[in-house]
């Protein structure tokens, strides 16, 4: 288990750390457990979600137990994938195409499709010590990096049949690199993009050498994304907000009145969607800098959320798939 020193980090000591409840039936250690195949569940749209994505036309979510949900019709239904080699509680997913995908999680596991979710093999798993990926992104179909707990970061150029290890520069003013990294975003051109502790937000223009930026905020931030117009947006703990429009040289903080902690932001047709922890659901329209903020009744811990091809919003949360809005 992460010991951690933030309240926040709390969602994910939570959901990426903790064993299986089924664990206490199957006896031997954590990690024995964790390295079994993904069991087929009843009702595997009930579990604990903790991200999703899009493959081609088809949905795709990760979360505990090494479940990996399929959905190809918008989200109405949803199956597990046929093959999982972890019961690993999987954090993060990403694909390169409508084949290709990858997802990462407890252990340092790190799972790869090339048949658009169906079936998947395992690339990586470290049993020695928990250190788990948070966040992974391809630029394409070989290339490759996954972030993690104390400054882990990995690289492939070869679609993941390797992984080496980048060793990060010190923080300003740190005795080492040793920040959590907890998600990894680009903005389509090159440039790379991870969010971090104490506001920090590092960059790459080639996904080799690193630089630190500073918000001006000492909390965690969880998530962030780049917008349509080349605004960078990230995001986190107790609903702080910050934009760049600079390529993330300067930071500035952006209003949103959310007092829970902001867990995704999505671009939408028309603006920026964010979700976040006790049922927080934000939009803003584009070129207008207010947000409209609601909670969902339930209070659901939101965890993802993705935009189907029909426009509507479907939500990933520790409850499970949530209907579309």
């Amino acid at each position: 288990m992460i010991k951690t020193h933030i309240a926040g980090l709390a969602l994910f000591a939570a959901t990426v750390c903790m064993p299986s409840t089924g664990f206490a039936q199957t006896g031997g250690t954590v990690a024995a457990w964790a390295a079994k195949p993904a069991h087929g569940w009843t009702d595997p749209t009930h579990m604990m979600l903790m991200d999703a994505t899009q493959a081609g036309t088809r949905i795709v979510a990760v979360g505990e137990h090494g479940v990996i949900l399929l959905s190809d019709d918008d989200g109405k239904t949803y199956r597990q994938a046929r093959a999982v080699p972890v019961s690993a509680t999987l954090s993060a997913v990403t694909f390169a195409d409508a084949e290709h995908g990858w997802a990462v999680g407890q252990w340092g596991v790190i799972l790869a499709t090339t048949d658009g979710g169906e079936t998947w093999r395992k690339q990586r798993m470290d049993i020695s010590v928990d250190q788990p990926l948070f966040s992974v992104e391809f630029t394409n179909s070989r290339d490759g990096i996954a972030v993690g707990l104390w400054s882990l970061m990995l690289t492939t150029h070869d679609g993941g049949q390797t992984w080496v290890r980048t060793a990060l520069p010190k923080p300003p003013g740190a005795e080492k690199a040793d920040r959590n990294l907890y998600h990894i975003f680009s903005d389509g051109k090159g440039t790379l993009y991870v969010v971090s502790e104490q506001g920090t937000v590092l960059k790459s223009t080639d996904g080799v050498n690193w630089t630190y930026g500073a918000t001006g905020s000492k909390g965690t931030l969880w998530t962030g994304v780049v917008m349509p117009d080349g605004r960078i947006v990230v995001a986190g703990l107790l609903g702080s907000m910050f934009q760049s429009r600079d390529g993330g040289s300067s930071w500035t903080s952006v209003t949103s009145d959310a007092k829970s902690s902001i867990t995704d932001l999505v671009a939408t047709s028309d603006g920026l969607l964010g979700i976040g922890l006790d049922g927080l659901v934000m939009k803003q329209k584009s070129g207008d800098g207010k947000f409209e903020i609601s909670r969902r009744e339930d209070r659901a811990t939101l965890t993802a959320a993705l935009v189907n091809g029909g426009g509507k919003v479907i939500l990933f949360a520790h409850e499970g798939v949530l209907a579309a809005r």
